[in-house]
C-alpha cells in the first residue's frame, strides 16, 4: 500500500512536471514568435528608413550627381597608371602629393585644349566682327569657288547677287542674326559657367577618390558582396572593363583621328589646321560625328578656291572614320567585355542621347552588364555525357 502511494505521488509529480514543461515551452515558443515578428517589423522599418535617407540624399545631390559620375569615370580610366605610380613612389601615395599631382595632370589635359580653343575663338570673333562691318558697308562678294562648281553656277550666282551682294539686304539679315545672337550668347555663357562648375567638382571628386582609394575599394567590395554575393564582384569587374574599353575606344581613337586629320589639314593648307584637328578629335569621340568637323574644313577649302583639296580631304576623312568606327573602336570596346559591335553602338549613342556626354561611358557599361546577364541566362548546361568528354 505504501509503495502504491509512492508510485501514485511519483506519477502525479511527473504529470505536473510535464504540464509545467509544456507551459514553459508554449511560453518560449510564443515569445520566440513575438521576437521574430518584432525583428521582422524592425527590419522593415530599418529598410524603409534607409530607402528614405538614400532617396533624400539623391534629391539633395541631384545637381552634383554628374560631377560624381565624371569623377568616377576619370578615376577608373586612369586607375592603372595611378597604381603604377603608387608602386614606384609608395611614400608619395601615402600622402596627398601623388593624388594632387594626378588630379592636376588630369585637369591640364582638359584645360590646355580648351584654352587653345578659347584663344582661337577670340581671334576669330574679332575677324568675324570686322567681316560683318565690311559686309554692311560693301556687301558680300561672290566667292571665286562658285565658278568652279560643275553645275548650278548661274542659279547660285543670281541668288547671291540678289540677297548678299547688296549692302542693304545683308544689313537687314545681319541685324536679325545679331538680335538672335544675343540670346544665343547668353545661353552659351550660362552653359559655360555650368559646365565649368561641374568640371571643378568632378576634379575635386577625383582627388578624394585617389586619396581614399583603398578605403573606398574595400567598402564597395564589402557592399557588393553583401548585396549580390559573388556575382557582385563579376558585375563590378564588367563595369570597370567596359569603362576602360570605352576610354580606349572613344578618347584614344578620337585623339588618333584628330592627329591624322590635323596632318591632312596641314598638307591641304586648310585654315587653322591645329585648331580643326583638336575639334575633329573632340567630335570623333562620338561615333560618326567627326564627319561634321571634316565637312566644315572641306567646305572652307572649297570656298577658298581649293575644290580638289576639299574633296580629297573629305574623302580621306570618311575613310579614317569608317576604319576607326567599324574596326578599331569595336575591337577596343567590345574586346575587353566581349560585347558585339551593335550593342556597343547602341550603348554609346543611346547613352549620349539619354545622359549627354557622361552617357558615352554609362551606356556601354550598362549594355556590357546586360550582355553578361544574357549570356549567363542563356548558357546551356552540359549533359552528363558532355561533362565526361
Amino acid at each position: 500500500m505504501a509503495s502504491y502511494k509512492v508510485f501514485r505521488r511519483t506519477q502525479q509529480d511527473a504529470i505536473f512536471l510535464t504540464q509545467l514543461f509544456n507551459r514553459k515551452m508554449t511560453s518560449y515558443v510564443y515569445n520566440t514568435n513575438n521576437n521574430q515578428r518584432y525583428q521582422q517589423r524592425q527590419q522593415i522599418a530599418r529598410t524603409l528608413l534607409s530607402l528614405c535617407i538614400i532617396l533624400t540624399a539623391i534629391y539633395i545631390l541631384q545637381k552634383f550627381l554628374p560631377a560624381l559620375a565624371w569623377g568616377g569615370v576619370f578615376a577608373i580610366a586612369t586607375w592603372p597608371l595611378y597604381i603604377r605610380a603608387c608602386t614606384r613612389w609608395p611614400k608619395a601615395s601615402q600622402s596627398f602629393v601623388l593624388p594632387l599631382l594626378f588630379t592636376a595632370a588630369m585637369s591640364l589635359i582638359f584645360i590646355i585644349p580648351l584654352t587653345m580653343l578659347t584663344l582661337q575663338a577670340i581671334g576669330e570673333a574679332q575677324k568675324t566682327l570686322h567681316w560683318i562691318q565690311r559686309a554692311k558697308e560693301f556687301g558680300v562678294p561672290l566667292p571665286q569657288a562658285i565658278h568652279q562648281i560643275p553645275f548650278g553656277e548661274n542659279a547660285i550666282t543670281n541668288w547671291w547677287k540678289t540677297h548678299l551682294s547688296n549692302p542693304k539686304d545683308i544689313s537687314v539679315f545681319l541685324d536679325s542674326v545679331n538680335s538672335n545672337g544675343i540670346i544665343i550668347t547668353r545661353t552659351v555663357s550660362s552653359q559655360i559657367v555650368h559646365r565649368g562648375t561641374l568640371f571643378c567638382f568632378s576634379i575635386l571628386t577625383l582627388f578624394f577618390l585617389y586619396k581614399d582609394s583603398a578605403t573606398i575599394i574595400q567598402q564597395c567590395h564589402v557592399a557588393s558582396c553583401r548585396l549580390f554575393g559573388k556575382s557582385g564582384t563579376t558585375i563590378s569587374r564588367q563595369i570597370i572593363n567596359s569603362i576602360h574599353g570605352t576610354v580606349q575606344g572613344l578618347i584614344l581613337v578620337g585623339i588618333g583621328e584628330g592627329v591624322i586629320m590635323g596632318i591632312v589639314y596641314t598638307i591641304a593648307h586648310a585654315p587653322h589646321p591645329a585648331l580643326f584637328g583638336v575639334i575633329t578629335a573632340i567630335a570623333a569621340m562620338i561615333p560618326f560625328c567627326a564627319a561634321i568637323a571634316i565637312g566644315i574644313v572641306a567646305l572652307l577649302l572649297f570656298l577658298r578656291g581649293c575644290a580638289l583639296a576639299g574633296i580629297i580631304t573629305f574623302c580621306i576623312g570618311l575613310i579614317v572614320i569608317f576604319i576607326a568606327d567599324h574596326f578599331i573602336r569595336p575591337a577596343l570596346i567590345g574586346g575587353t567585355t566581349k560585347l558585339p559591335f551593335l550593342w556597343v553602338l547602341f550603348g554609346i549613342i543611346g547613352g549620349a542621347e539619354t545622359w549627354g556626354l557622361i552617357g558615352l561611358f554609362i551606356g556601354p557599361a550598362i549594355m556590357a552588364i546586360l550582355h553578361m546577364l544574357w549570356r549567363n541566362w542563356t548558357k546551356r548546361d552540359k549533359t552528363p555525357i558532355e561533362k565526361t568528354l
